[in-house]
């Protein structure tokens, strides 16, 4: 099956790079990658150009002007401009373990969408790693990462766990299957449905209010956890403003009271359209 994957990122291209790589060493190769940047200087483009002509991937690059935090506004765009009809999610600091995405593709059900984790590393390991790193699939092996320095924790049986100890570990959690934007998939028609992501939102949660719409449709969501990972490279977080956080808490709540099914601050600027079908 052929996917698009839409990463979001600004002003990272070292990080983007190593995230590039990761896509570079997937075991399924037959996707396309779309680059949401919500408004990187030149040396992100020349990063993309330079990753494009060296790796043979297909990447678009879809940008816009730096006007403040719209991520919502250029992962609409990105999804407009996506050619599959299966699209998976995630960040331009979040590099895939190498069965990422043959993952995402098992378990692509109509009427689901999947939600997937992550294993944050330090600044001191995300800084480190190296192209030789990601290609030579070390990148989540939890024995080379506590070689690198990193403490005993235990999240790191989010990259220890086999196969049949990941699902029993899915399929107990009691973590609930929510649309995180570092690592979630669904159908473009189930997104096209929602109108896509509320572009009044900027940081905190405004992933998830999108994958609540697709629940209030029926979507249902499906916990891939322990089975789909990518290591989250560590970075500041500047564009955290409180007054942002309370407005998109009251938006989410407004989607739940109201069990909302489409955003008007969407794909489409248009008030509720009749549901097309699930493909």
């Amino acid at each position: 099956m052929r996917v698009s994957v839409i990463l979001s990122t600004y002003n990272q291209p070292a990080w983007l790079e190593k995230v590039i790589w990761g896509y570079v060493a997937q075991t399924h190769q037959d996707f396309e990658l779309v680059i949401a940047d919500d408004g990187s200087g030149e040396a992100t483009t020349q990063t993309i150009d330079r990753l494009r002509a060296w790796s043979r991937l297909t990447i678009r690059h879809v940008w816009h002007e730096d006007r403040g935090f719209r991520k919502c506004t250029i992962l609409n765009r990105a999804i407009v401009e996506s050619s599959a009809d299966y699209l998976v999610f995630s960040d331009g600091d979040c590099i895939p373990r190498h069965d990422f995405l043959a993952t995402h593709v098992r378990h692509a059900r109509p009427g689901y969408f999947l939600s997937g984790g992550y294993f944050k590393l330090p600044m001191d390991i995300s800084r480190a790693i190296t192209s030789d790193d990601v290609l030579a699939r070390r990148i989540a092996d939890a024995r080379w990462l506590r070689e690198q320095g990193l403490p005993r924790n235990r999240k790191l049986l989010k990259l220890s766990a086999g196969p049949v100890v990941a699902r029993l570990l899915d399929l107990f959690t009691t973590t609930g299957a929510t649309w995180n934007g570092h690592n979630s998939s669904g159908w473009k028609s189930d997104i096209e449905r929602v109108n896509g992501f509320d572009e009044r939102m900027e940081w905190g949660a405004e992933d998830r209010e999108m994958g609540e719409r697709m629940m209030n449709i029926g979507v249902r969501g499906k916990r891939i956890r322990y089975r789909a990972i990518c290591v989250h490279l560590d970075h500041a977080r500047g564009y955290v403003r409180e007054e942002a956080l309370q407005r998109n808490a009251q938006i989410r709540e407004e989607t739940k009271l109201n069990r909302a099914v489409w955003t008007s601050y969407g794909i489409l600027k248009t008030g509720p359209q009749p549901l097309p079908k699930a493909a």
